[in-house]
């Protein structure tokens, strides 16, 4: 005798073929790979993030027809002086509240010295200003100005090209403590970077010139990151400036390492110093045949 099947069957079979259809919907695995965060997330996929990274960029600056640029590193921390003597005067009101507190002493003599360095906060927005008017002039010249897109000197660079109208590009950096990008950069030309190497890769793929103001860490280590290829000609040949030559000769003794014979005197003619704006875009203009 035949068994007699459920009345209620057909219905608990189409129930589970609707739930294993929405779980399909729902898998990480039906995705479409580009829009799979992640999978994109995924430690495996490294040199996708990277590749992105790089293509992201190039073809934005293609798009906007950035063929040159000039890049200004410099210390996030060198604020305008108007900012600089606030913090000074927060400083110095904090020491007399603790006058025998060393922390606050050690914080007054550092605000002292930023406050002391904030003149190259208006030297970094005055050559680039310059630099964008010059570059108005003169249809051959298409040269952008581009930093690290963070505040203190880089804002600085971004603000100069921003009061004449120019664009400039900002390469922000994603970093542990929240860095928004400041306020004058072309909003089109702001970029965020996960990976250092590709940030530092794009600061010099179309640079003409390389300005640096003081800094410190991150400063020092793009320049030194210029200097290494320039000394083993893997880009391009450009003037690296350094502004401000008191300061880099008491933060790095150039001449202390080939003294030791650790790089060739020849080496040292990669660095040329400027005090003025004028100054370090003459130094440009020289180095590519415009003088």
């Amino acid at each position: 005798m035949a068994q007699a099947v459920p009345v209620n069957s057909h219905s608990d079979d189409e129930a589970e073929r609707r739930r294993n259809l929405e779980r399909i919907l729902q898998s990480p695995s039906y995705r479409v790979a580009y829009r799979d965060v992640e999978l994109l997330n995924d430690p495996r996929l490294r040199p996708t993030r990277m590749e992105l990274e790089l293509l992201k960029t190039e073809i934005i600056f293609q798009e906007h027809n950035v063929r040159s640029t000039i890049v200004v590193f410099g210390g996030a921390r060198i604020v305008e002086p108007a900012q600089a003597r606030r913090n000074l005067e927060l400083a110095r009101a904090r020491l007399a509240e603790t006058p025998n507190d060393p922390r606050r002493q050690r914080a007054v003599a550092r605000a002292e010295r930023l406050y002391a360095k904030s003149p190259y906060y208006d030297l970094a927005r005055a050559f680039a200003r310059l630099v964008c008017e010059e570059c108005k002039k003169n249809n051959q010249c298409d040269y952008i100005i581009v930093t690290g897109g963070g505040p203190g000197i880089m804002e600085a660079a971004n603000r100069g090209a921003y009061d004449v109208g120019a664009k400039s590009a900002g390469l922000n950096i994603r970093l542990p403590h929240e860095q928004l990008p400041n306020p004058y950069v072309t909003p089109e030309l702001c970029f965020q970077f996960h990976y250092f190497a590709m940030r530092k890769f794009h600061f010099l793929l179309r640079a003409k010139a390389l300005v640096v103001f003081p800094g410190g860490f991150g400063t020092i280590d793009e320049l030194f990151d210029a200097l290494t290829l320039r000394q083993t000609r893997r880009m391009q040949e450009i003037p690296i400036i350094l502004f401000g030559r008191e300061y880099w000769s008491k933060a790095i003794d150039f001449h202390f390492l080939a003294d030791e014979g650790v790089i060739d005197d020849e080496d040292l003619d990669l660095i040329q110093y400027a005090e003025t704006p004028q100054e370090a875009w003459d130094i440009i203009r020289r180095f590519h045949g415009a003088v």
